[in-house]
């Protein structure tokens, strides 16, 4: 019971700390999960929740199917480390928390949704948002190219196929109005058969 609620008490530390919708909830989210410690059953020792890896392979699940990607990364994470009711306790503290601020807030925003002064502070908290999205991109490029830190290593140019599938997907979303759902099932395809 103790692990549910340091799951809840975890996401929703997640959801209220971080600003720009569920992408960008990302980078706290792997921040968070990657340095939080746990003993998982059968052992004595203390491991992370996830690894960089296993968070990029979360996220890549996440993004493959319909829905908001932060509560199905969340759910990936609490059901790798508590089965079902783990899932169900890190969905609910992503979405339960900030979903009844919401409710509160939402009654105070239309009142003053045009001052200038939360105007002014939307135009500085944007491109936050930007930068943390970036943030995330470049900490997983970490552990899917093998990228190191403000450089690259023989692993990044060994994987040079993987750069081609980034090229090409930012190139078809940018240039066409395909759905990403589409590029991801056929980078799904492709990589069962290239890869196996």
């Amino acid at each position: 019971m103790q692990l549910l609620w340091d799951i809840f008490l975890l996401y929703t530390r997640v959801s209220l700390f971080s600003w720009g919708g569920g992408p960008a909830s990302l980078a706290l989210m792997q921040r968070e999960t990657t340095s939080a410690l746990w003993v998982p059953p059968g052992t004595t020792e203390a491991v992370p929740w996830v690894t960089p890896m296993e968070f990029s392979d979360a996220v890549a699940l996440g993004n493959a199917l319909p829905g908001p990607v932060a509560p199905q990364v969340s759910a990936y994470i609490g059901y790798k480390m508590a089965g079902v009711p783990g899932a169900i306790a890190a969905a609910a503290g992503t979405v339960l928390p900030t979903t009844l601020l919401m409710l509160v807030m939402i009654v105070y925003f239309f009142k003053i949704k045009d001052s200038t002064t939360i105007q002014a502070m939307l135009k500085a908290v944007r491109p936050v948002v930007v930068g943390l999205l970036l943030w995330t991109a470049y900490d997983m490029a970490y552990s899917v190219f093998g990228v190191k830190k403000l450089g690259f290593s023989a692993a990044t140019v060994a994987g040079w196929d993987k750069l081609l599938f980034v090229l090409a997907t930012f190139l078809l979303l940018t240039m066409s109005k395909i759905n990403p759902a589409f590029v991801i099932f056929g980078a799904a395809v492709l990589g069962g058969v290239v890869y196996r």
